[in-house]
């Protein structure tokens, strides 16, 4: 894949289902500093959040859907400044789209000072990277390269043109490398040399005389002696053009020829600079012309075609090659996948034989050898090719097209061979989150996360030796970072309560785990250039995520940013409880928050909303900031107007481990809709609802589940708001679907029996479908063709209201009123 077209793709396929999270715009967002009280050493089940005594304040929709501003602007994309002792970090300008970078002291944090266009260049260095000795960083500012000694804090500017440089890093020699198009560039800090290291090209290698085509070619070349000697002179020039490249250092070195209709897809340089490592594909392979959505509204009054994903229904697993090129010899090899376990056998016999059963037809198992490629985590910003410091072992993450099979190898650079590693198989499909992987500074030895315990642990695995577990247990481990000394691994886990995130490191010398944050929430992290310190960016869930300082050893974190407005903090925020529900289907409870004040007695039983999140894989009932922000509102709302809210991490939901994960497999919107079935049951018995007036709602996997909900048990909800919401999963994109349901060609009975569009006739109480129209996520047209079907089937009792403007996640706050009003009405009218 084209880098480019990767890089689209990668922040397509995070913002696929993911983006159901529809909150999440360009606005950010605040709210109110309201602690969950802080849980025992032994957790509860039910994590009570505290509850108002009043609610004075009451809430309206047009201020709830109002631009987020009014609420705050947190704090986003902080880093560690070279010193260990300043914090860089983005603010959203106030009522603009424009966002300012601020530098804070630890010393004085609030006295954040706004960083001046002419001075981001020198600061704005998240993602550097750092020499070998760790005296030099190196970053990239928009589009130049420029270098800091950390001696003497002296800055460079390395580059200064439209070259587009990426894969920055320090190779083992002190200088810089960076890739532009299809080569590789290296740069000396000190005296600014700037080379040519390597570089290929898609086509056939050039030759200096063409062989004669026919006859007359061949006769003019034997008869006239000029033609011959002229070709003669031109082959000669060429021999000698070669070998200039070939023996004199100062010339640039000649390109790698691969062939003609093929596209990089990763490119990777040793950091001794000796070998280099590409991934490529036949080009245009991901998308074809008539991938295209109308736009209708645009400044000309005309409409426009925009490009869009392919269906999963008309993509088709495209293999990528692997090449290691020796950059010394010139020599490029190819690398055989045969050389991989399982690379050819036949996961998917049993689901063909079921659907050729279906079809009355006889399935013959077959051994041909899987469609291969780099693993695609489209959580993590680092490559799925990972160099040792020394740049002698390198380890690289593939993965089957047909989902079921990881692979972690190294390569024998010498013999161009793949030696497993670590092989993670996956009867339903490998997680797209939690792949991390890498070297330790210090010795050969890998680190890795793997599912293959049901849930994700950090294990170690040295290169010549077997693996070791180095976490163990019932929660899920994210983000592992090593020290520079190899000592410890950090990580981010839910190890004491499924919905509370805190950030722990392992020791490599006994394996103990050592708990380093107490804040009960959600709490992601950075460590310090020093090491002594963490950066965590942490939320509850009454409060937006904020900056907070912890030094290591210490017990408590210092907050430095507190960027909620007056407005919003003088509001009496409900938190809600989060809940262990009992399943009937699973030994695991369903986790949900609940939104509810206690009924008065003489009160009739209560009206209740069910929603549903989007993304599928993402957990909301945790016990931090949600991404919901304006649904957290709208609960308040409604428990101010006397209604309870439920909101379910159901099945599929994220943070529950690997069972949790793949229960769907083959039959999505049936075990979700049996976690909400357990839901209602549970709001009838404990909170005092009544069961016949209970209405749902969601948006994109939200959505679908409304439908599915509605369609095919009509008994459990009285009403249901579908919002930009998934009818026919044969229409939505390949790297989320044929996960789950593998691919239509392959599996139509998954497909079939998991697509609301085919149960439409089992609607029976009145539906609402909200359909933003210029959606590049869930298509216009999937509630385009379900409105035709229930036109089809004479179906009454649903409504659809349609938003030109507007794509998956909706950014203008007059659409968010509009949609949240017809939500408020379904209800009103129905429960």
């Amino acid at each position: 894949m084209h880098q480019l077209t990767r890089c689209l793709l990668l922040a397509c396929s995070s913002s696929l289902l993911f983006a159901c999270v529809a909150s999440q715009t360009n606005n950010q967002q605040q709210t109110v500093a309201q602690h969950v009280a802080v849980p025992p050493a032994i957790l509860p089940a039910t994590i009570k959040a505290q509850t108002p005594s009043t609610q004075a304040t009451q809430l309206s929709l047009t201020q709830i859907m109002a631009d987020p501003d009014w609420l705050g602007r947190q704090p986003m994309s902080a880093f560690w400044a070279d010193d260990s002792q300043h914090i860089i970090y983005s603010q959203k300008q106030q009522g603009s789209p424009l966002f300012n970078l601020l530098l804070t002291s630890l010393d004085k944090p609030n006295n954040a000072e706004v960083i001046t266009l002419e001075e981001q260049h020198q600061f704005a260095y998240k993602n550097r990277v750092l020499s070998p000795t760790k005296q030099g960083a190196a970053w990239i500012f928009a589009g130049n390269v420029f270098y800091k000694d950390l001696t003497d804090n002296r800055l460079r500017q390395l580059s200064k043109d439209n070259s587009a440089p990426h894969n920055l890093q320090f190779l083992t020699d002190g200088r810089v490398s960076f890739q532009s198009g299809n080569s590789f560039i290296v740069i000396d800090p000190h005296n600014g040399m700037r080379e040519m290291h390597a570089s290929w090209e898609f086509d056939d290698a050039p030759i200096g005389v063409d062989v004669a085509k026919d006859y007359l070619a061949q006769e003019q070349q034997k008869l006239l002696k000029v033609v011959a000697q002229r070709r003669a002179d031109r082959q000669s020039q060429f021999v000698q053009k070669q070998q200039l490249q070939q023996q004199n250092r100062a010339s640039t070195p000649q390109p790698f020829y691969l062939g003609k209709d093929k596209e990089t897809v990763e490119a990777s340089l040793s950091p001794n600079g000796q070998w280099l490592l590409l991934v490529v594909q036949p080009s245009g392979a991901d998308r074809d012309k008539g991938d295209i959505m109308p736009d209708y509204i645009n400044d000309d009054g005309r409409i426009t075609s925009v490009e869009v994903r392919q269906r999963v229904a008309d993509a088709k697993p495209v293999e990528q090659s692997v090449w290691l090129l020796n950059l010394s010899r010139h020599e490029a090899k190819r690398l055989s996948y045969t050389d991989l376990p399982g690379y050819n056998d036949d996961v998917l016999a049993s689901v063909k034989r079921e659907n050729a059963v279906a079809q009355g037809k006889t399935y013959v198992d077959n051994r041909l050898p899987r469609t291969i490629r780099l693993i695609d985590d489209w959580y993590w910003s680092q490559s799925p090719i990972q160099w040792h410091s020394q740049g002698n072992n390198v380890a690289v993450m593939l993965a089957a097209a047909d989902n079921k099979d990881r692979w972690l190898s190294t390569i024998d650079v010498n013999e161009a061979k793949w030696r497993v590693q670590h092989r993670l198989h996956d009867d339903a499909w490998i997680n797209y989150k939690m792949n991390d992987f890498g070297w330790l500074s210090n010795s050969e030895t890998l680190y890795y996360l793997s599912e293959e315990s049901g849930y994700s642990q950090l294990y170690l695995k040295p290169y010549n030796a077997k693996a070791l577990a180095l976490t163990q247990g019932r929660f899920e481990v994210s983000e592992p970072r090593i020290s520079a000394d190899d000592r410890h691994i950090y990580f981010k886990a839910n190890k004491k309560h499924p919905g509370i995130y805190e950030i722990y490191r392992v020791s490599l010398e006994d394996k103990i785990t050592e708990e380093l944050t107490n804040l009960n929430g959600m709490t992601d992290y950075q460590l310090s250039p020093d090491e002594n310190s963490l950066l965590l960016t942490h939320s509850k869930l009454t409060m937006p995520p904020e900056l907070y300082i912890q030094t290591i050893g210490q017990a408590e974190a210092e907050q430095i940013t507190h960027t909620v407005s007056q407005e919003f903090l003088a509001m009496n925020w409900l938190a809600p409880d989060v809940v262990p529900i009992k399943s009937s289907h699973t030994e695991q409870a369903i986790y949900a928050r609940v939104y509810a004040t206690p009924r008065k007695e003489g009160e009739p039983l209560r009206k209740a909303v069910v929603f549903n999140h989007g993304a599928g894989y993402l957990q909301n009932s945790h016990l931090g900031w949600s991404d919901y922000f304006r649904e957290f509102m709208f609960h308040n709302l409604l428990v101010q107007q006397g209604y309870v809210v439920l909101d379910m991490d159901y099945r599929a939901s994220a943070g529950y481990g690997r069972d949790w994960r793949t229960a769907i497999y083959r039959h999505m919107g049936k075990p979700e809709i049996e976690d909400l079935r357990d839901g209602v049951n549970w709001l009838v018995d404990n909170v005092d609802v009544d069961r016949a007036r209970v209405g749902t709602y969601g948006g994109s996997y939200g959505g679908f589940l409304t439908f599915m909900s509605l369609f095919t048990a009509p008994d459990l909800f009285q009403a249901g708001a579908a919002l930009r919401p998934v009818s026919d999963w044969a229409h939505y994109n390949f790297g989320y679907t044929s996960n789950i349901l593998n691919t239509p060609d392959v599996d139509p009975i998954a497909y079939e029996r998991s697509s609301p569009i085919y149960f439409a006739q089992g609607l029976k109480v009145p539906l609402l479908i909200n359909a933003p129209m210029v959606d590049s996520n869930v298509f216009f047209q999937d509630s385009v063709r379900l409105v035709q079907r229930l036109i089809e089937l004479e179906k009454q009792n649903f409504e659809t209201a349609i938003y030109p403007v507007e794509s998956h996640g909706f950014v203008e706050p007059s659409s968010w009123l509009d949609e949240y009003r017809r939500i408020f009405k379904l209800f009103e009218q129905n429960l």
